[in-house]
């Protein structure tokens, strides 16, 4: 029986090409919205107060990701870009244990410099940026509460914002937490929870260090401690645990987090990737999780969708030479002047006869030039090794410093070089197809809002359409449905959001209408737009018709429309289905 509309839908996109967010076969039909939910899918016959014409565009539902960093932006910005310009219409932020709440005002500085080293978020955009008008993790979530976005945002408590603020310099220093420590960790999480976190995060990798140099305070904590807190979120509400390991202690660290999986039945949420050290260790990785999910445990494995690469370049954070004596003494210059100095044939022979020397940088590595490239236009992230500086220096007889000298004095000295780190082991993406195509991973890890002046992975929704489904040359695709689902449906289920992700009747009405054969993405470039002028990596987007968030179109083709419908999410969200049977 054909349902009568009683009234004008809000918005109608028409006759568009769906990806339905399940995963089933592409079809053509009409989109009608009304009061931020979708009413109606197929032949819509009542006219909207708006009206897309979608005819040969592909509909989606709008992107869900699931690990990103907007904890400081969302508090001076309503615009939570570049992530809403890439089709999300949901971030989920506080992942990695590291975020602003709770923290008394004595540990303001703490916490920023722990986000301004795990992050790479400038301690002076931060320190400007954020008002600082809480103290409590609810504090924190009411403030939100009253602010508007051009997405929504979820919010997980951050383990080292908790533990400092339970038990201070001992908490920051790494001690073991007694019980009465943990008990009152607890209690907050319950508090937490109540106030509408999607989680709690965490991260025992040693790469996560302060701006000071200092680890996370989360890095050793105890089996007991993480127990407890899980435990008093999960009985509270339904609570996703998020965490990072490092690839050398995981044997000891994966167990001892499926332990508290079991013990509390909180679901579990962590990043695979492709190490260059034990470049097959992500397979036992998955088969460790495939075993722990049989068992009946909720786990995810969240999955980059191309190598996790730094950028490096005269305008960003590293480069191939900064510690070469000769170049660390023109360091502190303007670009402009830098530039003056190096083009100097003095200088460069200085710097090209100098090497390498080693740092306690997390991130600093001895420059390997046979995994060094150079980006292009358009950016291509899945490179053949002959292609990399090492090899073209090898065949036109010079040195491959030389290369890469040269092209970061390119383009007036914003030429870019990139060093894929994680996830490319073999010289290819297939260890990333293969775990993509895991039956409990999602697309995860694109560090929105985070790494501003070295990493540029917001762009990993664009990524896995342009390249996974329709570009890719050296290896299999993935189909369009495969994407669509792992980035709406699957992630918004493992983050508790079962109201959308999803193109049917009863869902909430974020979606994207995306001209596919035009989606592209540029080259990254420096833009600084941050508080007191703070630099960040870019990349512009093109194909992006427009993205509706609860019914309302925020972006139309890559520029903001200035609507803001964009709400904090705060607690986790039944079965969208159960609102559309109602609703009928």
């Amino acid at each position: 029986m054909k349902r009568v509309m009683t009234s004008n839908p809000t918005l109608v996109i028409r006759s568009g090409t769906i990806a339905d967010g399940l995963g089933g076969d592409l079809f053509e039909a009409d989109v009608a919205i009304s009061d931020g939910r979708i009413i109606e899918v197929g032949r819509v016959t009542s006219k909207g107060d708006e009206e897309i014409d979608a005819k040969g565009k592909l509909v989606t539902p709008g992107f869900v990701d699931i690990h990103t960093h907007y904890d400081g932006q969302v508090t001076w910005s309503s615009d939570i870009n570049p992530s809403s310009q890439n089709g999300v219409t949901t971030a989920i932020m506080g992942n990695c244990g590291v975020g602003f709440a709770p923290c008394r005002p004595a540990d303001h500085q703490r916490l920023i410099q722990l986000m301004e080293g795990v992050e790479d978020i400038p301690e002076p955009v931060l320190s400007a940026g954020i008002p600082w008008e809480w103290e409590s993790f609810p504090d924190y979530m009411a403030w939100l509460s009253k602010r508007s976005f051009d997405m929504d945002i979820g919010a997980q408590l951050p383990h080292a914002a908790l533990r400092v603020y339970v038990m201070g310099e001992r908490g920051a220093r790494r001690d073991p937490a007694t019980a009465e420590d943990n008990r009152a960790m607890a209690a907050l999480a319950r508090d937490a929870v109540k106030a509408g976190a999607l989680g709690f995060s965490t991260s025992r990798t040693l790469n996560h260090r302060t701006s000071t140099g200092d680890y996370t305070p989360t890095l050793k904590a105890g089996e007991d401690e993480l127990t407890a807190i899980a435990s008093a979120m999960q009985q509270t509400g339904r609570s996703v645990l998020q965490f990072v390991l490092d690839q050398g202690s995981i044997h000891e660290d994966l167990p001892m987090m499926l332990r508290v999986a079991e013990k509390t039945k909180c679901p579990i949420s962590f990043s695979v990737t492709q190490a260059d050290k034990a470049p097959r260790r992500w397979r036992q990785t998955l088969d460790s999780i495939n075993e722990a999910a049989a068992r009946g445990l909720s786990i995810t494995a969240q999955i980059a969708a191309r190598p996790v690469g730094l950028l490096l370049g005269l305008e960003l954070s590293r480069n191939p030479f900064q510690t070469h004596p000769s170049y660390k003494a023109i360091a502190h210059l303007p670009l402009a002047e830098r530039l003056v100095r190096l083009r100097d044939p003095a200088t460069r022979k200085a710097i090209l006869n100098e090497t390498a020397t080693t740092t306690d940088d997390p991130l600093f590595f001895r420059p390997n030039y046979d995994k060094m490239f150079l980006l292009g236009d358009p950016p291509d992230y899945e490179q053949p090794p002959e292609r990399a500086l090492g090899a073209q220096a090898s065949r036109q007889g010079r040195q491959p410093e030389e290369l890469a000298y040269e092209a970061m004095l390119e383009n007036d000295g914003r030429g870019m070089l990139y060093v894929p780190f994680l996830n490319y082991a073999d010289g290819n993406l297939n260890a990333v197809h293969e775990m993509l195509r895991d039956p409990h991973a999602v697309p995860g890890l694109s560090d929105g809002g985070a790494h501003c002046g070295i990493i540029c992975d917001a762009s990993f929704p664009t990524y896995l359409l342009t390249h996974w489904t329709r570009d890719r040359s050296r290896g299999d695709k993935l189909s369009i449905p495969f994407v669509v689902a792992a980035q709406s449906r699957k992630t918004a289920l493992s983050a508790g959001l079962a109201d959308r992700g999803v193109i049917a009747r009863g869902y909430k009405a974020d979606l994207n209408v995306i001209d596919y054969d035009r989606l592209h993405l540029h080259p990254p470039k420096v833009h600084y737009d941050l508080p007191v002028g703070g630099r960040r990596l870019l990349q512009q987007v093109d194909g992006y018709d427009a993205t509706v968030v609860s019914g309302v179109v925020t972006q139309r083709f890559g520029s903001p429309t200035g609507q803001r419908p964009g709400r904090l999410v705060q607690g986790a969200r039944g079965d969208a289905r159960q609102l559309g049977a109602a609703a009928g």
